[in-house]
């Protein structure tokens, strides 16, 4: 059971849910208030949801070797179009017009890598730089608020007494999984990171392929922005996203998906996301001070990441074994006398 790639993930989550239990013994109370559910659980995967969608569409581009770091400038290029425009649109037509634009964006990651093989992590790093100024460019460096009750329903608005933004996260998951797992496009996509050239040569359109995942990316990232954005009433093309990329990075690993490319796990990203976002707020339930907050969770993902690690596994048991073996005691040598 230990050494499915599942395991330690889900033992790090129920770890941080139980340590938040004893700290707060009604941390997982859930009770129904003004028809919908409200508890700490309920708040976990309201704000976890930009997180997962962002760290599944990110799944699909590390499974081809890449990397994305603009989903964050992406989140803030959403959120930024979406609010200018429910100024003199509807909210269907803000929505569809983010939506467009970070489909754009998307393909122009995947035009840069897989058309002009740009590195991947120079690639979506001039996308990162750039297009936090386009956000900034599109709300003329303002916050720019929004009162639109259809809009902020994303975030705010439940269905099924469940938050509607997890709801629709869960949904990107599901339709992602049903696509990549019962078809074959999920083995095409661990054959392409796998071994490019192997593909290449078997004549296998790696390059179509990895263009998909970046427009996939940059349609997640337009989702979550759409989700924050309507969650804080309003677009911040500065702070909007900000360091988001890393976070769902993290969830990719921790969720199993190694960076090297090849075969990925989408429900381990989703485990990522939530023990991601399970870790902060357990920062602010421990009441860590804000300047120790990053170094608290760094500890926690180096111990999970330590805790997957094989290699990291097999050296604990050595060592436990030579420390066995020196500290058991010695029989004494048994000397035959002849009559």
């Amino acid at each position: 059971m230990t050494g499915h790639r599942l395991f330690w993930p889900a033992a790090a989550l129920v770890a941080l849910l139980l340590g938040n239990l004893v700290v707060s013994p009604r941390f997982f109370a859930i009770e129904i208030r003004d028809g919908h559910l409200y508890g700490n659980l309920i708040d976990i995967l309201r704000n976890g949801s930009p997180l997962i969608l962002i760290a599944v569409g990110m799944t699909l581009v590390v499974a081809t070797r890449g990397i994305d770091l603009s989903v964050g400038a992406v989140v803030a290029v959403s959120g930024a179009v979406a609010c200018v425009q429910l100024g003199s649109a509807t909210v269907l037509v803000a929505v569809a017009m983010a939506l467009g634009l970070c489909l754009v964006l998307g393909a122009w990651n995947g035009w840069l890598v897989a058309g002009l093989k740009i590195q991947p992590i120079v690639a979506t790093l001039i996308l990162m730089v750039a297009g936090r100024g386009l956000a900034q460019l599109i709300t003329g460096g303002q916050i720019v608020t929004v009162s639109s009750g259809p809009f902020l329903a994303i975030a705010g608005g439940y269905l099924l007494t469940l938050p509607l933004s997890f709801l629709i996260a869960m949904a990107v998951y599901a339709l992602t999984s049903l696509v990549v797992r019962r078809s074959a496009l999920g083995l095409l996509l661990e054959s392409v990171g796998g071994n490019p050239e192997a593909s290449r040569l078997s004549g296998l359109r790696s390059g179509r392929l990895v263009w998909l995942c970046y427009v996939f990316s940059g349609l997640c990232a337009g989702i979550a922005g759409l989700i924050i954005s309507s969650n804080v009433t309003g677009a911040d093309g500065n702070n909007a996203g900000l360091w988001m990329e890393l976070d769902a990075i993290l969830a990719v690993v921790i969720g199993g998906t190694q960076l090297t490319g090849g075969r990925f796990s989408l429900g381990g990203t989703v485990i990522g996301a939530l023990l991601i976002q399970t870790l902060t707020t357990t920062v602010y339930a421990l009441g860590i001070p804000s300047q120790e907050t990053l170094l608290f969770k760094a500890i926690v993902v180096t111990a999970v990441c330590l805790a997957q690690s094989p290699a990291f596994r097999a050296k604990l048991v050595k060592r436990r074994r030579r420390n066995e073996s020196t500290t058991a005691p010695t029989e004494p040598a048994k000397v035959e006398v002849s009559p």
